[in-house]
């Protein structure tokens, strides 16, 4: 699926959801660039892109805003990491989110969070079969998730609005139980969720 405008994407983490991510958004006609931890790399990736969509391990966070965190200042930056410690627990309580301390740590960006409650096998195309998988997408910034919600759409997702950045606090969770029942208690990585949407009224 095409998007009506052409966007320079960085993608910051090149494994299975960044490489899956990458695929995804080329298809839908964007310039792509994803890399790894090579941090020269991630630097001059933040420089060149117009939107960074960081698809690294948590842990990995704070080094990835050291290199890159002045390039991202006034960008769109799309928070797809899990939030789990090394124990694959959630770092984090419900009083914050990785999303909201990302953007606390980058005060200049326009940090939004998406694509985290999507197994990376789907991320390619937005879809389980036959089914449009939900990508729910929560920020601050009105145009920065105008932005992300077309990406998503573009790539085949079922794009909500999931309201401001603390949603997030329930978007995280939200990928853990994905994450537990998935690989937890058996389902596998051919799941996901999808929001129904019934007539108002």
């Amino acid at each position: 699926m095409q998007s009506s405008k052409t966007l320079k994407i960085g993608i910051i983490g090149n494994g299975n959801v960044g490489g899956a991510l990458a695929q995804g958004l080329a298809s839908a006609g964007h310039a792509v660039h994803a890399v790894g931890d090579d941090m020269a790399a991630v630097q001059a990736t933040a420089a060149w892109a117009e939107v960074v969509l960081l698809a690294v391990p948590f842990a990995a966070v704070g080094a990835v805003v050291e290199v890159a965190g002045a390039a991202l200042a006034g960008k769109v930056v799309i928070d797809v990491t899990n939030a789990l410690d090394a124990q694959m627990q959630l770092a984090l309580g419900f009083s914050t989110s990785g999303a909201e301390e990302l953007q606390r740590r980058l005060p200049a960006a326009r940090v939004v969070k998406a694509f985290n409650t999507v197994f990376a096998p789907h991320m390619a195309t937005g879809r389980l079969g036959d089914e449009a998988l939900t990508a729910f997408v929560a920020g601050d910034d009105a145009e920065a998730k105008r932005t992300t919600l077309a990406l998503a759409r573009a790539i085949g997702f079922d794009a909500v609005d999931a309201g401001p950045l603390s949603n997030a606090r329930l978007l995280e969770p939200l990928a853990y139980l994905n994450i537990q029942l998935g690989y937890v208690l058996g389902m596998g990585p051919q799941i996901g969720f999808k929001l129904l949407h019934g007539q108002a009224g």
